[in-house]
């Protein structure tokens, strides 16, 4: 079962684009041009759209079923509210944040991290989960692979890591290149995920890749080749988020999620994707 959801994300590509036109109607994909909306906007509407990343952790679909950690808790907070859901699955952070500019999706539901640079344009509600970044790198094989094999971050020096394009975790890198005092190459890659990335490590086409912790934890229970022990940054709080021109949309938010993550049905969730 892991290993064939291991599988789905290194074609992330073809079944994310198979999943916007699955999930959304015909008409909202036709849609030439939207307004940003606040709350009352999407309540009369009666739908709420959110840009998703496809990963192991935020949206996936496993044969008919529809899982994830923020999937079913945007899917509550809907439920909760009398509206319904349309997803947006979408690979690009600067896409992600170009619709949410430009009023084709109302919240972008899944783990972002919540550093100063985001929040002078977004609005990110209280933080809904700690995670932490970590190097995904293969597992020293022999002598010839010792010298490749980061055991602390300032081993990274003169390193070349890959992250997904416009990754809020560029910036931590930028700031712990400055902390070993010496320069850390980034390659930013758009057309893959996190998953991708770590199957293009355990596989030797690239050496390094950063990434979330868990969506690394997950990948390595299929990839035992690949090593996630060293840490990135410190685990940090991850927040939804949604436009400047949505505040009333952010208070229902910020509302419901302070008094759903005190519930038995939220503690279920947590632990369905975050069991330790």
């Amino acid at each position: 079962m892991k290993r064939n959801r291991l599988l789905k994300y290194i074609l992330l590509g073809v079944i994310a684009a198979l999943a916007a036109t699955f999930l959304l109607p015909k008409q909202e994909q036709d849609t030439p041009q939207r307004t940003t909306r606040d709350y009352a906007e999407i309540k009369k509407e009666g739908i709420i759209r959110a840009a998703m990343e496809y990963n192991s952790i935020s949206f996936y679909i496993d044969g008919d079923t529809v899982s994830g950690f923020h999937y079913e808790l945007i899917e509550a907070f809907a439920r909760d509210h009398g509206l319904k859901v349309d997803i947006i699955p979408e690979m690009s952070f600067d896409k992600r944040m170009q619709e949410l500019a430009e009023g084709k999706c109302d919240i972008m539901a899944y783990g972002i991290l919540a550093t100063s640079e985001l929040k002078d344009s977004l609005l990110l509600t209280r933080p809904i989960i700690l995670n932490k970044d970590v190097l995904v790198q293969r597992k020293p094989q022999g002598k010839e692979e010792d010298s490749l094999f980061v055991k602390s971050q300032l081993n990274l020096a003169g390193k070349t890591v890959h992250v997904v394009k416009s990754s809020p975790s560029i910036l931590r890198i930028h700031n712990l290149a400055n902390e070993i005092g010496d320069t850390i190459h980034i390659k930013e890659i758009e057309k893959y995920g996190p998953e991708q990335l770590i199957a293009l490590v355990a596989h030797g086409d690239i050496d390094y890749a950063v990434c979330n912790e868990r969506i690394a934890r997950i990948a390595a229970e299929s990839l035992p080749q690949i090593d996630i022990s060293t840490a990135i940054s410190f685990t940090q709080f991850y927040s939804w988020g949604v436009s400047k021109q949505s505040p009333v949309l952010l208070d229902s938010l910020n509302t419901w999620l302070e008094r759903f993550m005190k519930t038995k049905t939220y503690r279920k969730i947590h632990r369905k994707y975050y069991p330790d």
